[in-house]
């Protein structure tokens, strides 16, 4: 039954953004779960009717692992978009997992790309310019997930001043908020010099451990924090989550009845009501 609601998910579409959303996915603390939920929020909503864009800004190119699209060097990407050299449009491959679900890819180059970016006028505003208003309505997107690397750097801050919205993965562990005051302080000063409309709109816990006391502390701990902007799913750690990469799939292609799938289809959910204007929309940091 529950692997139906996946597979067959005409019955519960979810419903469309009152206008497109741009979510960065961003927490410079590694192993979070970062690129693991944007590709599986994604596919999430592209199953269930949305069309879903999954920008791949980190140079190791786990998204586009993950949603099999090609990433070989040469490939049109997302450092060639940076760059100015190719379209939106032409960078953007579709998934083989859902006709919904799109990716711009990473390659190696993007390796490179923080150093070449410095030299570069308007630097931080690269993704911004290649995200127009005309270049997104180009490809018709419902929501855009940005994955950022593990870091704060110019890529990052691309991200930032590119979106409206900030989405931070936070896992239920020991040192869970350590450096988020960091990630926190760099939000606040793109959005005091680059971008005033960027807010921390989502939070969501990841690899949460029923069996331990510490990911129960550390949930009450986020949620006393940061109150409604915490979704009320939470992601469990989860074997089927963590082996669909490398079969180039999300969970919810990878085994749609598993706990992990659900999970991110029931987080899915959420940040679609938030943003209809049937749905109940939260508060923001």
């Amino acid at each position: 039954m529950r692997a139906a609601r996946v597979l067959h998910p005409e019955a519960n579409l979810l419903p469309r953004p009152d206008h497109r959303r741009v979510l960065t996915v961003a927490n410079q603390k590694g192993g979070v779960g970062k690129t693991t939920s944007a590709v599986n929020l994604a596919a999430a909503l592209a199953v269930h009717g949305l069309k879903t864009l999954v920008i791949d800004l980190d140079p190791q190119g786990n998204a586009s692992t993950a949603l099999n699209v090609d990433h070989r060097s040469g490939t049109p990407s997302v450092y060639e978009v940076l760059l100015g050299e190719v379209s939106l449009a032409e960078a953007t491959a579709v998934s083989e997992q859902s006709p919904n679900l799109f990716c711009v890819p990473a390659t190696i180059d993007l390796a490179g790309a923080e150093i070449e970016l410095v030299e570069m006028t308007a630097r931080e505003s690269r993704l911004k310019e290649a995200l127009s208003s005309e270049a997104l309505d180009e490809i018709g997107m419902d929501y855009i997930f940005i994955d950022c690397p593990p870091s704060l750097g110019l890529l990052t801050v691309n991200a930032m001043v590119a979106a409206r919205e900030v989405l931070i993965p936070i896992q239920c562990e020991y040192y869970a908020l350590e450096g988020l005051g960091q990630l926190l302080s760099n939000i606040d000063l793109v959005r005091k010099h680059l971008n005033p409309g960027l807010s921390v709109s989502t939070i969501l816990l990841t690899m949460y451990d029923g069996r331990t006391k510490l990911a129960d502390q550390v949930s009450a701990e986020v949620r006393e924090h940061f109150g409604d902007v915490v979704l009320k799913t939470v992601i469990p750690r989860n074997v089927k989550v963590s082996e669909a990469p490398s079969y180039g799939q999300t969970v919810l292609a990878y085994d749609p009845g598993s706990r992990g799938a659900m999970s991110y289809v029931d987080a899915a959910r959420e940040i679609a009501e938030r943003g209809s204007t049937n749905g109940s929309r939260r508060g923001t940091l």
